[in-house]
């Protein structure tokens, strides 16, 4: 049967989507290699099965997994169990009825693995373990990017032959948005001793691959940005309802709830508190073009939290803007720029200073952190026109936030052009002086 033009264009339409739901809603262009690796390292093999360090590394140059940290999950390829873990636990032990003596930690087929807290027992702990399942973003602290534990799994099998990897992994970091590839060997990892004079290797090392997608993690935007300048009295705000309105679980700023006990506490589901505003977002940025020297010039940056439940810890915020290759100076933020395609260098990451303010507190009067950036001008470049000093594009904590629309940006004054008012204003005197000459006695 032949499709007729409508049913023809609505496959591809259906193609069209499939393909960017599949692959590009995955890809960041300006971390195009960023991704989550997982690297299970077979250290021991025991009588019914294995001993495995699980690492998970976070490649992300500018996202984070924040409070209440990760979870990771897995199908098991056979029946195992899980005897024993050191650095993590499972969220449930399901049946282990049909076992008589000792009783595994977890007889889950597909069972869900968190962080420790911090200040366990030291008999709990390995290295890069009990830190809440937070792992802080590569480009930020590469060595808080890695969180790892240690599993004692039976009834596998006990050699390279005859263990099975497992399959379908998720990775919640903490909500969605994370997709994982299957289990692949790789070459085993090797390791120096201590004195660095002797090198051993991993018995067994399979990867898994996991990437980010805002639109799996949210259909809305999580901020926005509002933009102001020293050469005009408008100040733009966020789009309404940028971040969505569906939401009607928010309260005034001025409403006496707020001094109820627990009104800060996190939800186990992780649903926000916001502030009631026309754009309806957790965050938002706003960018002032504050002071125009001969040869710089001087912006400010404010990030304010709207939700109620929500402390940002070691927050991160990436600037794309084309004049950020010639950043002289960042008053109060760290600052690191982001080179994604070699001599590009327009992109930026900005993040709090350790224990002053790279810790974002939730909406109230203590919910904002600020600073100010000083850039030299590029006199081939350079201009406030068109809306040249604001940026092109904003990420708060690896989510891009929406922009006002670039025609409403606010521009110089037009001045430049002389306007009908200038023109009749001085062409009035002239006028005026004939017209009385005209009317004038001829005595």
């Amino acid at each position: 049967m032949e499709l007729d033009r409508t049913g023809l264009h609505s496959v591809l339409s259906i193609v069209v989507v499939l393909l960017m739901s599949s692959r590009a809603v995955a890809y960041d262009p300006l971390d195009p290699t960023g991704n989550i690796t997982i690297k299970w390292d077979v250290m021991s093999w025991t009588i019914d099965g294995y001993v495995a360090v699980v690492t998970m590394n976070n490649f992300q140059m500018y996202r984070q997994i924040m409070s209440p940290g990760w979870s990771m999950g897995w199908t098991w390829a056979k029946k195992e169990v899980i005897w024993s873990m050191v650095g993590a636990q499972a969220t449930e032990q399901g049946d282990c009825s049909k076992f008589k003596g000792s009783i595994p930690h977890c007889c889950k087929r597909t069972p869900a693995v968190v962080d420790l807290l911090p200040g366990v027992p030291y008999n709990q702990q390995i290295a890069n373990c009990c830190k809440g399942g937070v792992v802080a973003a590569y480009g930020q602290d590469p060595a808080a990017a890695v969180s790892a534990f240690q599993v004692s799994v039976g009834l596998a099998g006990t050699s390279n032959r005859t263990v099975k990897l497992p399959n379908n992994f998720t990775l919640l970091g903490p909500g969605l948005g994370y997709t994982c590839g299957p289990a692949k060997v790789v070459p085993s990892t090797t390791f120096l001793t201590p004195d660095k004079r002797r090198k051993t290797q991993a018995l067994m090392t399979w990867n898994v691959t996991c990437t980010y997608s805002k639109f799996l993690a949210s259909k809305h935007p999580t901020c926005c940005v509002s933009f102001s300048s020293f050469y005009n009295d408008t100040i733009i705000p966020c789009p309404s309802c940028a971040c969505g309105c569906e939401n009607k679980n928010c309260i005034r700023s001025d409403s006496k709830i707020l001094s109820t006990p627990g009104i800060n506490t996190p939800k186990k589901d992780n649903t926000p508190l916001l502030q009631c505003t026309h754009h309806m977002c957790p965050v938002r940025v706003h960018w002032h073009v504050k002071l125009n020297y001969k040869e710089y010039w001087r912006a400010k940056i404010a990030i304010t939290n709207f939700n109620y439940r929500m402390n940002h810890t070691q927050w991160t915020l990436v600037v794309q803007h084309p004049n950020l290759d010639n950043v002289t100076e960042v008053f109060s933020f760290e600052y690191k720029p982001l080179v994604a395609y070699g001599s590009i260098n327009d992109t930026g990451m900005f993040y709090g200073m350790k224990y002053y303010n790279d810790l974002l507190m939730e909406a109230g009067v203590y919910g904002n952190v600020q600073s100010e950036v000083l850039l030299r001008k590029d006199a081939d470049a350079f201009t406030f026109k068109q809306g040249w000093a604001f940026p092109r594009k904003v990420y708060f904590n690896g989510d891009e936030c929406m922009l006002p629309p670039p025609d409403v940006y606010p521009y110089l004054p037009n001045s430049s052009p002389v306007s009908a008012r200038v023109i009749l204003h001085n062409l009035a005197a002239p006028l005026l002086a004939l017209l009385l000459l005209l009317m004038a006695p001829p005595w």
